[in-house]
C-alpha cells in the first residue's frame, strides 16, 4: 500500500479532532479520568501521534508526560511513585509519552534493572493498573510498531535533519542492534499485562499518518459516547469602534524580513 499523502491526512484528521475535542467536552462534563500510554520502537511515531491529539485540545486539561530517568531520590522510591503524581484529575485526559512500561522495553533489554525488578514490575504491574481502573481511570496502552528498515531509514533522516537530531540519544544508538531483543521483550510484557480491562492495542507505524489516524480512531471507537454538543455563545457587536493595538515607546517591537 502506497503511504498515505499529506493533504489525505489532513483531510482525514480534521474530523476526528472535531471528534476529539467532542470528546474532551464530555470529560469535563461527567468528571472522567482518562490515561492513554504511548509506548514502541524508537522512530515509530509516538510523539507525532500525541501531538495529533493535543495539539487540538485545551491544554489545562490535556496533558502530556514525558518523563526523564529517574532521579537518585525516585529510584529509591517505590517504582510507580513518580507516575501517580501526574495521573489525571476530573474531566482530564492524560497521555504518557512512554510510561512505567519503561522497566519492560529499555530497562529490561539495556539492563537498567535487575532480573528481581523486572520480575516484580511484571506482577504488579496489573495489579497497579487495577487499582487506576477500579478507581474509575479509563485506561488505553498503545505499543507502536515499524520495521527495521523503516527505523534505520527514520533515524538516517533525524541525524541530517538539525531539527529532528534531538531526538536521537545515546541509547536510542545502542538499542539499534537489539531490535530482536525488543520484541521479545514486548512480547513478554504483553503476556504479563494484557488485561481484560485494559487491553494493549499494537499500532502499524510504517506509515505513520495512516497509522495515527487510525490509532485516533480506535480511541474514540472505544471510549463511551462522548458526542456533546457545542454550547451555543452569542457574540454581539462591539458597542465602539475597534480599536488599533499600541506600542508604548521605548519597548522594541519584533520584526520579521522575508
Amino acid at each position: 500500500m502506497a503511504e498515505m499523502q499529506g493533504k489525505d491526512y489532513r483531510k482525514a484528521l480534521e474530523p476526528l479532532q472535531a471528534e476529539l475535542n467532542s470528546m474532551h467536552r464530555w470529560l469535563q462534563h461527567t468528571g472522567q479520568r482518562v490515561v492513554v500510554l504511548f509506548e514502541g520502537r524508537d522512530t515509530a511515531g509516538k510523539g507525532g501521534a500525541i501531538g495529533a491529539i493535543a495539539d487540538c485540545l485545551n491544554p489545562r486539561s490535556c496533558r502530556v508526560v514525558a518523563l526523564s530517568k529517574p532521579s537518585e531520590r525516585e529510584r529509591s522510591q517505590w517504582y510507580f511513585q513518580r507516575y501517580v503524581e501526574h495521573l489525571p484529575s476530573a474531566g482530564e485526559i492524560v497521555l504518557f509519552d512512554r510510561s512505567w512500561y519503561n522497566r519492560a522495553g529499555v530497562e529490561r533489554v539495556m539492563g537498567f534493572c535487575s532480573d528481581a525488578e523486572y520480575v516484580n514490575f511484571l506482577e504488579d504491574c496489573p495489579k497497579f493498573e487495577l487499582m487506576l481502573i477500579n478507581s474509575g481511570v479509563l485506561l488505553f496502552k498503545y505499543w507502536f510498531a515499524c520495521d527495521q528498515k523503516m527505523q534505520e531509514e527514520r533515524f538516517a533522516e533525524r541525524l541530517l535533519d538539525p531539527v529532528k537530531r534531538w531526538k536521537i540519544s545515546p541509547i536510542d544508538l545502542a538499542a539499534r542492534e537489539r531490535y530482536s531483543e525488543y520484541t521479545r521483550a514486548r512480547d513478554q510484557m504483553l503476556d504479563a499485562t494484557d488485561l481484560e480491562q485494559a487491553r494493549w492495542t499494537l499500532v502499524d507505524m510504517n506509515d505513520q499518518k495512516r497509522g495515527r489516524l487510525n490509532m485516533i480512531r480506535h480511541l474514540l471507537d472505544n471510549l463511551p459516547d462522548h458526542d456533546i454538543a457545542l454550547e451555543a455563545i452569542d457574540l454581539p457587536e462591539l458597542t465602539k469602534r475597534p480599536l488599533k493595538e499600541r506600542y508604548p515607546k521605548g519597548v522594541a517591537k519584533a520584526k520579521a524580513v522575508f
